[in-house]
């Protein structure tokens, strides 16, 4: 089947939501709400009448068009209700237009493609925990450093709140000094996340206070597809001594153990990110990064 490519104003957001909807590898980041808030403008390469699709996250800078992976958008590519061959894939890279002369995007872990002169590739890895297991099965699967750290948040009388609101996590951002590294933009986006996925009823917000009743810590689970994506997650320094977001992740696992859904980490290279994810029992899974320069000299040097 053709591969056909659409202009924002050209794509049909009905279609293209009903087959993310029965993606097989359908994750939230996808769905058009959740495009349209994280990245201004996008794309997207179309095959048939939806059955198969790739969104198309685009910025324009210095007059040059380029792809890029929008902030709190782990994983992307191509999306089908069928199994995804590497020709497959591959043919979707292929049709990226040409205008595009630089790419840097990460593919969903079902997407598999190999790199050739024009393509670079290297793996990126993310931490899942399955949670169709009861509660006390998963919690068996708990390192020690975990199930320690929720004991002291437990003997610190931490407790755990859900249903908070937006300024509730901006504001605890900014009181931890450095707003945690975000920008002005990436707040707006956190505050417009939170709204969306609260109108689709899609999103979790839990929060961990301390015996003084101050908030010291959240986390932001968005659900679709099955599968529980960590979002986002804020700790300040009481949190981090009290053990705080341990007892939050396990509260949250506990809530929903038992169902037929993946609770995606979301990351990390990092190694002290990961072992706290692995602590929990998650198990590292790969996606691919890919990257593709048509720069023209010396930009190709300084994007290499």
């Amino acid at each position: 089947m053709e591969i056909s490519y659409l202009k924002q104003n050209e794509i049909d957001i009905k279609k293209w939501d009903n087959c993310i909807a029965g993606s097989i590898n359908g994750i939230v980041y996808a769905y058009s709400w959740y495009l349209d808030i994280v990245c201004e403008k996008w794309e997207a390469l179309v095959m048939g009448d939806y059955e198969t699709v790739m969104p198309l996250t685009y910025n324009k800078k210095f007059g040059i068009s380029y792809l890029y992976q929008p902030a709190f958008t782990q994983q992307l590519g191509v999306f089908s209700s069928q199994n995804l061959s590497e020709e497959i894939v591959f043919r979707f890279v292929k049709s990226i237009p040409k205008k595009y002369s630089f790419v840097e995007i990460c593919l969903n872990k079902f997407n598999l493609i190999s790199p050739d002169n024009n393509i670079k590739t290297h793996q990126k890895i993310t931490y899942e925990l399955e949670l169709i297991k009861d509660y006390e099965s998963l919690f068996m699967r708990y390192k020690k450093n975990t199930i320690r750290n929720i004991r002291k948040a437990i003997q610190n009388k931490v407790t755990i709140v859900p249903g908070l609101k937006p300024n509730d996590v901006l504001n605890l951002i900014d009181s931890s000094g450095n707003k945690q590294g975000y920008t002005e933009k990436d707040l707006a986006i956190i505050r417009r996340l939170i709204a969306g996925a609260g109108r689709k009823k899609t999103g979790q917000l839990y929060g961990a206070y301390t015996e003084r009743n101050s908030l010291c810590a959240v986390g932001f689970f968005v659900h679709s597809n099955k599968k529980v994506c960590f979002i986002l997650s804020v700790a300040n320094e009481e949190a981090k001594e009290t053990g705080s977001m341990f007892l939050l992740i396990d509260e949250f696992i506990k809530q929903y153990a038992s169902r037929n859904m993946i609770l995606d980490f979301e990351g990390s290279n990092i190694d002290g990110i990961a072992r706290f994810y692995a602590g929990f029992g998650a198990k590292p899974a790969n996606y691919t990064a890919m990257k593709i320069n048509k720069l023209f000299f010396p930009l190709r040097l300084i994007k290499r």
